[in-house]
This record gives structure tokens, C-alpha cells and sequence, in this order.
């Protein structure tokens, strides 16, 4: 497997990818690692929304047992950060991929026989689990590709940071949308319990190819020694967590619970709506993978980067406002297809966003400390994420799709905001080695 992992056709062709240099095989390898995590990653999430939305639960509900899976991935970013800066990124991505298994292992544990208090109290228990896993896993493997860029830097290769970055954000949200096709498809051919253990098993064979292909210590390096230092980032680092919160709030207010139960109750089949939301994510995620295209890259710092942020988040505000202008007309429309040109709309902008994003986090870090600045980041990540959850289900449950989409566009305005603030520069202190 990992032979194969390093010298497949697709690795081959990955942006700035070459097979000579350690950086390289080493992004090849963890990039391969998390496409595996992530395709298991979404196809649970459309498991447990599908099946518990064919048993009845209510949109509140459905939010709810995604509650402590995106609230353990803040401390679960905060931790792994200073863990594998302590311990290595490998040693991080072998406890993220073990911990998966478990999660599954453990939610095929439950009985059709419980009450539904119980039922939810253990699903709830096991997407926590799966939650930690899912962020360790991600800070590990953004944390690497710093490592192994500045490896590439090392050899004299090209810089090639933002092409990295893109590329692997991107190619792991088109995985995640195959894994909510597979999801639906799992749900049907093995059941609930079935499609649990083939995940289990396919995430198995991954840690496999983690264990025996990356070097045991990468990314090691000195960790903070008190939580004072730990929470000590720099300017930048803090303002772009706080947009980070507030754009992905923005997404999944309306992404989680609201999009899928709109477009049910409109009409459409559940194979509809998991093909849609498959289509979308693999979509969204190519875009992201494209971005270094749709942004003018400077020599000189941020000077580029960092105004594409502040306009392409601006733009993206107007969205949610304008599909509910227009859901609240009527304009003739049938309000599912105003729905879906709106959020493929959405989700060009949100994707170059959260690509410049990625980009910026990394650009900001310092090599020495990489996957503590990172893990801090997606700390927020998991915060935005976890804000949004609670309030799709509380808002559609309230005022429907229209104060979800409210909700999503002062999240965004929020989220410029906070742009508007970040440096043009790398700090001194980001820059530290």
C-alpha cells in the first residue's frame, strides 16, 4: 500500500508533486491518508441524517446529534495541535484514523431496541468520539503539508505553499461529497450496522499505510509549556480564527439541516437530496482545488492575498440575502430550483474563501510551531461549525429556510469584517523558525 500510496498516476500528477524530494512523498502520503479518512468522515454524516430522519426525528433533533461531534473538535484542534508538535504528526494521524474506528465501532453498537432517549444519548456520545477523531486527523494533516513544504524548501524545490494547500483542501471536500453518495448507497446495499464496519475495515487499512510509510517523528518540534503560550498567537492568527468562525457558521446554518429538509419537503427523494449534497461538496471542492487560479499570487508578503479575502468574503455576503429576496417573492420560480442555483452559486465564492483561508493560516504559522497555530485555527474551524449545527436546526425549526439564510449573511458580514483587520504582512513572530 504505501508503494503504491507514493508512485500511483494521481499522486504523480498532484500540483508541484515530485516524486524525488521527501516533502513531496510525504504530502503525497498524508494527503492520500486523509482522502481515505474523509470519504468514511462523509459518508457517516449522511448515515446518520438519513437514518434518523427516516425514524422520525425532528430538525432539532437531527442538528442535535452533530452537537458534541463539532464542539469536541474545538478542544480536540486545541489539544492535537500541541500534541503533535510534541509527539510528531504521524503519531497525531495514527490516533485520529484509531479513534474514527472506534466512533464507528461503537455506533453500530446501537440497538433498535433502545428508547429514543437512549438511542440519541449514544449516538451523540459516538459522533463525539468520531468529532475528536475527525480534527486530530485534520490538524495532523494541514500541519504536515507545512512540514513537508518547508522540506521541499529545504531540497531546493520550488515553493509551492497555496498550490499545496488548495489542492489538498479541495481534493478532500470532493472526497467528502463522494463519501455522502456513499453514505445513501451503503445505507441501502448493508444497513446502518453493515455500512459502519466496512468503514471500519477501509479505515484500517489506512492506518496501515500511515504506520508503515511516514517517518515516526515528522513535525516534531518543542511545544508550549503553559497555556499561556499556547493561546499566545499573533495578531493575524486571531483575526482570521474569528473570520474562520464566522464562515463556516455561515455554511453550515443553513447546510446542515436546512438544505436537506427543505429540499425533502419540497418533494424530493432521499437519493435526490444525498446525490445533490454529493454533487455540491465534490464541486465545491474542485473549486477549491482551482483557487491558486482565481487568485493573483505576490512576491512581496500578502499584498494579494489577503484584499482577495476581504472581497471575495463581501461578495459572498450578498448571497444568502439575495436567495431569500427571492424565496420570499416568489419570482415565479419553484423555490427548490431558487435553492439549488443559489447555493451552487454559494458555494464557488465560499470555496476560494475558505481556500485563501487555508492558505493565509499556513502563511501566518510558523514553521516551528505549525500545528499549534494550526490547531487554534481549526479550533475556531470547529467553533464556527459547531455554531452553525445549533442554529440551523433552532432557526428552520423557528422561521424555516428565510432565518436560516438571514442567520448565514450577518455571519458573513461578520466574517468581512474580521478581514478587513488582517495584516498585509507576515509577522516577525510568524516567520519564526
Amino acid at each position: 500500500m504505501p508503494a503504491a500510496w507514493s508512485t500511483s498516476p494521481a499522486i504523480l500528477s498532484w500540483p508541484g508533486f515530485d516524486p524525488v524530494t521527501e516533502g513531496s512523498r510525504n504530502y503525497a502520503i498524508v494527503t492520500a491518508a486523509y482522502w481515505g479518512f474523509t470519504l468514511t468522515d462523509g459518508a457517516l454524516r449522511m448515515l446518520v441524517l438519513l437514518h434518523f430522519f427516516r425514524l422520525g426525528y425532528s430538525p432539532f433533533t437531527l442538528a442535535f446529534l452533530f452537537l458534541l461531534y463539532e464542539a469536541a473538535g474545538i478542544a480536540a484542534n486545541l489539544i492535537g495541535g500541541w500534541l503533535a508538535a510534541r509527539y510528531g504528526i504521524t503519531r497525531m494521524l495514527v490516533v485520529g484514523l484509531s479513534t474514527q474506528i472506534l466512533g464507528f465501532l461503537l455506533l453500530s453498537g446501537l440497538s433498535p431496541d433502545w428508547t429514543a432517549a437512549a438511542s440519541v444519548a449514544w449516538v451523540v456520545m459516538a459522533q463525539g468520539i468520531c468529532g475528536v477523531a475527525k480534527d486530530l486527523t485534520k490538524t495532523a494533516s494541514k500541519s504536515a503539508i507545512k512540514v513537508a513544504e518547508a522540506a521541499a524548501k529545504a531540497e531546493d524545490a520550488e515553493g509551492r505553499l497555496f498550490r499545496w494547500v488548495a489542492w489538498f483542501t479541495g481534493s478532500k471536500n470532493a472526497m467528502k461529497g463522494i463519501g455522502f453518495f456513499l453514505g445513501g448507497v451503503l445505507l441501502e446495499a448493508l444497513g446502518f450496522r453493515g455500512a459502519l464496519w466496512g468503514m471500519a475495515a477501509m479505515l484500517a487499512l489506512v492506518l496501515l499505510g500511515v504506520v508503515t510509510a511516514l517517518p515516526a517523528m515528522m513535525g516534531k518540534a518543542r511545544a508550549s509549556t503553559s497555556a499561556r503560550e499556547l493561546f499566545a498567537k499573533n495578531r493575524a492568527v486571531n483575526l482570521l480564527a474569528i473570520a474562520r468562525v464566522a464562515l463556516f457558521g455561515a455554511r453550515d446554518v443553513w447546510f446542515v439541516v436546512g438544505v436537506p429538509v427543505f429540499l425533502y419537503a419540497s418533494g424530493w427523494t432521499f437519493t435526490m437530496v444525498g446525490t445533490f449534497l454529493a454533487l455540491w461538496t465534490i464541486g465545491y471542492g474542485l473549486v477549491q482545488a482551482a483557487a491558486p487560479a482565481f487568485i493573483r499570487r505576490s512576491n512581496d508578503g500578502l499584498s494579494s492575498e489577503v484584499p482577495a479575502a476581504r472581497i471575495w468574503s463581501l461578495g459572498l455576503a450578498f448571497i444568502p440575502f439575495a436567495i431569500a429576496a427571492l424565496l420570499a417573492s416568489g419570482a415565479g420560480l419553484r423555490p427548490d430550483l431558487i435553492l439549488v442555483a443559489g447555493l451552487s452559486l454559494f458555494g464557488f465564492a465560499f470555496a476560494v474563501n475558505s481556500s485563501v483561508h487555508s492558505y493565509l493560516i499556513l502563511a501566518y504559522a510558523g514553521s516551528e510551531k505549525s500545528a499549534e497555530d494550526v490547531g487554534f485555527y481549526y479550533a475556531a474551524n470547529a467553533l464556527g461549525r459547531f455554531t452553525g449545527t445549533l442554529l440551523s436546526g433552532l432557526l428552520y425549526q423557528a422561521a424555516g429556510l428565510h432565518g436560516c439564510l438571514i442567520g448565514s449573511g450577518l455571519m458573513l458580514i461578520a466574517c468581512f469584517m474580521a478581514t478587513t483587520a488582517l495584516p498585509g504582512q507576515r509577522s516577525a513572530t510568524s516567520v519564526r523558525t
